[in-house]
């Protein structure tokens, strides 16, 4: 029986804003002992991690999706792959002796500046060996019209183990369903668009049903959306990071303890998030003043996504996010009161209709044109309504494993947008808080200086929290 599923216009305009230089995959660098994959030579076993993958491919059907077209309205939709091929998807390399991290990140970097193809599943995988240190590396790229951050946490979830000791089955038959024909995908798409002002008009009578509740629904949407669009009537400073981008990528990583992040959580008050945004706000203060730019004249913003996924839903793929601006203060000099002023921030942002606003823009998109998300952006880029994005996706706080190999670190791979060099996100796995910086090659060829900042700023609120 043909099968297809329409891609949502959250997920759709990931495919509408990608170009050759804006490559919008997601991804993750896993970090892993090699021990009982250890082959007799000393290297990888392959074979078998392609086995293993191969096996749990039925939890996540969209891994032998790929994306095609709806004739004449030109609409993505899903379809089953009726060539995919596991050697394809998973990839096997090895760095250059000795296997250290600086070898590890350029490798990253050239991954991830390339486009993923069309023509099949939107993912994969590259398993590393060669890591000094007795471990090898995974480094993953998955589209982001296929998942979001949570989703993506759920993913790792689904293809690793919770015990060093877990059998792994045998890969089940799996036959692709046909894909429709033209014709029945252009009747489905008229009927799509016919039948959508009957859905609104159901909308609009269940409305006429509970006045006082819509009512009330209606201002806070409408007061939402004001709002989500209030930063592009206000730009941002101009900054290294706000610039044409290329299609090239150098990639940075390090690590914390969240105990340490919680430890300054809990001295000086505020969340974990808004540690990070401190810390972040601090090292870009560094960063600035050695790029000679006058820290107290800048007005930087960051984009700081929020999902919304419904409860029970963390298994779905696709997106189900928003996003709040959120002015980070680099002016100011003293750790506290840059922290101080992030928890005031946010706390505002937590109390505004920002996040509401874009979940209305987001559902107003999929009763218009397709590509209405996609222009939205790209105007919004014009008016630099801020000045990068930061990411903060919590993950599972216990060990897992990969036929026996234990995972020790996790750092998350960003996409850049349109004008917009630098991506910072975290991931929080185990104990640790990852970081991984994504970076336009031309534009942060000191990037690594970033990174640096990143410590000293923590460091300095974690002394004061000590003194605290």
């Amino acid at each position: 029986m043909p099968y297809y599923e329409r891609l949502t216009a959250q997920d759709a305009s990931f495919l509408g804003l990608e170009d050759a230089n804006h490559h919008m995959h997601v991804g993750g660098v896993l970090i892993y002992e090699l021990g009982p994959l250890r082959t007799a030579e000393g290297g990888l076993d392959v074979d078998r991690v392609r086995a293993a993958i191969d096996a749990r491919l039925d939890r996540v059907p969209r891994f032998r999706q790929r994306i095609s077209w709806v004739p004449g309205e030109g609409h993505p939709i899903w379809i089953d792959d009726d060539h995919f091929n596991i050697a394809y998807h998973v990839r096997h390399s090895a760095l250059p002796r000795p296997g250290n991290d600086d070898a590890l990140k350029r490798l990253i970097g050239r991954i991830m500046s390339q486009q993923l193809d069309r023509g099949k599943p939107l993912w994969e995988m590259w398993f590393v060996e060669g890591l000094e240190g007795d471990r090898f590396a995974l480094i993953s790229k998955t589209h982001h019209c296929m998942i979001d951050g949570i989703a993506g946490a759920e993913l790792i979830s689904v293809l690793m183990d919770l015990a060093p000791d877990t059998p792994i089955s045998a890969p089940k038959p799996w036959t692709p369903m046909p894909a429709p024909s033209r014709g029945r995908l252009s009747m489905d798409a008229l009927w799509h668009r016919v039948t959508q002002p009957f859905d609104a008009l159901s909308a609009v009578r269940k409305a006429l049903n509970t006045p006082d509740e819509t009512v009330v629904a209606l201002r806070a949407a409408a007061e939402g959306v004001v709002e989500a669009f209030a930063p592009a009537f206000r730009s941002a400073s101009e900054t290294p990071f706000n610039v044409p981008i290329g299609p090239h990528r150098r990639f940075e990583f390090t690590e914390h303890r969240v105990s340490d992040f919680k430890r300054v959580k809990d001295a000086l008050g505020g969340t974990l998030n808004d540690v990070v945004l401190a810390t972040v706000a601090g090292a870009l203060r560094t960063f600035f003043f050695h790029r000679g730019l006058k820290v107290q004249d800048l007005e930087i913003r960051a984009v700081v996504p929020v999902s919304v996924r419904a409860k029970g839903k963390a298994g779905i793929l696709g997106n189900q996010i928003t996003q709040m601006v959120a002015d980070l203060p680099v002016a100011l000099s003293d750790p506290i009161e840059r922290l101080k002023a992030v928890r005031e921030v946010m706390s505002g942002l937590k109390e505004s209709k920002q996040a509401l606003g874009g979940r209305v823009l987001t559902a107003v998109s999929e009763w218009t044109v397709p590509n209405v998300l996609v222009q939205s952006i790209r105007l919004a880029s014009n008016s630099r309504p801020y000045n990068l994005i930061v990411t903060n996706v919590p993950g599972p706080q216990i060990p897992l494993y990969l036929l026996g190999c234990r995972m020790r670190a996790s750092y998350p791979v960003a996409p850049l947008m349109p004008g917009q060099a630098l991506n910072i996100a975290l991931f929080s796995y185990d104990g640790g808080l990852f970081w991984g910086l994504n970076g336009d090659w031309d534009a942060l060829p000191d990037l690594a200086e970033l990174v640096d900042g990143i410590r000293e700023a923590f460091a300095e609120l974690l002394a004061a929290a000590g003194a605290a």
